[in-house]
């Protein structure tokens, strides 16, 4: 039982920690947004908490804005800002209708005014203005996220099929300026990545985007591929850019906390990207090797996986890397657990999963086999069976997932 009570205290504090409001308030510290209109385009996952932290901070110095998030992610009203919930991981009409209420909050600025660009991740799908028609965004989609794609190669194609994404949108602001703040959840910080680079330059080429659609063997129409040969802004002279937090800081706290339970602790890494199953069961194999050290151990991973699907079950990348992981810990005295930040793992209301050395026995009992429930990636049914689905709920942050071993003495 202390594993799991270790588990929860580690998430807490690393979620604490990772809260965008003293970043955001600390950026805008040295902001000077002159006389002119300022308008605030919060767009994101984190959307309303990095919103509420503007307007703490700026109040009546805000003309007008919105926050632009994920549904069941607003937490009220704030102050003279519209706020819109919409699709995620896939666009919706409701993604359309709010970028072009931001799109027409910015149309005919002047020089003298400044928009306040809010980024966090998830901006990819809630900001969003199709130059294809939206069934075949909508397609595209779906087929990245079913083949395994990461976020990287995800967004390289999705910014040149959008009228927003790839800089395009700190054009539309032109000749106003833009302040960006971002909350990173792409690893290494790539800015044109996260939520597509609304409003920083490219880096991406055309030759990457091809090489995407070719390893994947992607569908496109005839307008999406002369859209893909069209290049992206490569420059935005009115763009000023701040990042604010990333998976580096989630994974400090996470450190701290676990030294403050007496655990010897190693971070593995903060850009874990391979499939889920593959990081579950290494974690399970250094669990294996640290087995009999004598002490309490704790091996800490930062990152984002993937999941290729190979069933019609239901969970996310955080569920089924704790789950594949379970079978390798099974009669330890250890636990994995991993969580997304934002508090979502998949199309599910669970921030990820925990498992620890009965939780294979305990599924056994109950007639579940980890190995067909993993192909049929439905490690939520099986996670919930045994009591190791993590709830959070929203939790208004967002810089990718953490994934922890713990070993008892």
């Amino acid at each position: 039982m202390f594993l799991r009570e270790n588990a929860n205290q580690i998430m807490r504090a690393a979620l604490s920690a990772a809260m965008p409001d003293a970043a955001v308030a600390a950026a805008l510290k040295e902001a000077d947004f002159g006389s002119g209109r300022l308008i605030v385009v919060s767009v994101g996952k984190a959307g309303w908490q990095m919103a509420r932290a503007a307007y703490d901070q700026l109040g009546s110095r805000i003309t007008s804005g919105m926050v632009i998030t994920k549904y069941d992610h607003s937490k009220g009203p704030i102050g003279n800002l519209d706020i819109y919930e919409a699709g995620h991981p896939v666009p919706d009409a409701n993604s359309y209708r709010a970028t072009q209420a931001a799109i027409d909050a910015v149309t005919g600025l002047s020089e003298a005014d400044t928009v306040l660009l809010l980024i966090s991740g998830g901006g990819s799908a809630l900001f969003e203005k199709p130059l294809i028609p939206a069934e075949d965004m909508d397609r595209l989609t779906r087929e990245l996220l079913a083949c395994g794609a990461d976020i990287v190669e995800m967004n390289t194609l999705r910014k040149r099929f959008s009228g927003v994404k790839g800089g395009r949108f700190a054009q539309l602001c032109q000749p106003a300026k833009v302040f960006s703040v971002i909350l990173s959840d792409v690893l290494g910080d790539r800015l044109d990545m996260i939520a597509s680079g609304p409003a920083y330059p490219d880096a991406s080429t055309t030759e990457d985007a091809l090489r995407i659609v070719r390893q994947y063997g992607l569908t496109l129409t005839e307008d999406m591929h002369r859209l893909l040969l069209q290049e992206t802004p490569k420059a935005l002279p009115n763009v000023q850019t701040h990042v604010t937090g990333s998976v580096r800081q989630l994974c400090a706290a996470a450190e701290k906390a676990c030294g403050e339970l007496g655990y010897k602790t190693v971070t593995l890494t903060d850009r874990l990207s391979c499939t889920a199953r593959d990081a579950g069961v290494f974690l399970s194999n250094i669990a294996r090797y640290y087995e009999n050290c004598g002490e309490k151990m704790a091996f800490l991973a930062g990152g984002e996986t993937v999941v290729h699907l190979t069933g019609t079950g239901l969970g996310g990348r955080n569920q089924e890397l704790a789950l594949a992981a379970a079978e390798g810990i099974a009669g330890m005295n250890a636990a994995v657990f991993s969580i997304g930040s934002d508090g979502t793992d998949g199309p599910t209301d669970a921030a990820g999963g925990y498992v620890d050395g009965t939780t294979r026995d305990r599924l056994k009992a109950q007639g579940i086999q980890i190995r067909d429930v993993l192909q049929n990636n439905d490690a939520y049914h099986a996670l919930e069976a045994c009591g190791g689905l993590i709830k959070t709920g929203a939790t208004g942050t967002n810089v990718n997932d953490i994934s922890v071993l713990l070993i008892g003495e």
